[in-house]
């Protein structure tokens, strides 16, 4: 079995969504093992790289041996996880959302972070950096847990009725 393969699939496994991000993947594990990601730096020997990944900081980027040692330990592979890694360059931009595609599939992807992105390559509308009801900007995907505004409480379900088209 080579290095790019999980070993194994504990019971605590979290199966990623196709084109999740590792911040809303990272979220997502925590909440269905109440575990706080700073107990799965230590547990890695991570310690607060977890963190920087959560908010979309890949200076350094992820080598190797982090992503095997994450890999290991929730029994996910090297490749699974470069999944949820972005695949071409990324500046620090505000957290964006296609409202249509979070309809369909109640997710973050990773897509929507790049700096070419400015539509939805499903649906062609531009992407939603804030709330268009509040005009807060959106939290980090790991802390996406009801789906909706942290301010007003809008559901990103609803936003895509918001959404236009250029």
């Amino acid at each position: 079995m080579g290095k790019s393969e999980a070993k194994f699939q504990p019971p605590w496994y979290v199966e990623p969504y196709e084109g999740e991000s590792i911040s809303h993947y990272l979220g997502r594990y925590c909440r269905h093992e109440s575990v706080s990601l700073s107990a799965l730096g230590k547990a890695t020997g991570l310690g607060a790289i977890l963190g920087r990944w959560e908010k979309f900081r890949f200076i350094p980027f992820p080598s190797e041996e982090e992503l095997e040692a994450f890999g290991e330990l929730i029994g996910l592979s090297v490749a699974q996880l470069k999944g949820m890694l972005p695949q071409e360059s990324m500046k620090l931009l505000p957290i964006r959302l296609c409202g249509l595609c979070y309809s369909q599939k109640p997710y973050h992807r990773m897509e929507w972070q790049y700096q070419s992105r400015l539509n939805c390559t499903v649906h062609g509308v531009k992407l939603l950096t804030k709330c268009p009801s509040c005009g807060e900007r959106f939290a980090i995907p790991s802390r996406w847990v009801e789906g909706k505004c942290l301010r007003c409480g809008m559901g990103f379900k609803s936003m895509r009725k918001e959404q236009k088209h250029d």
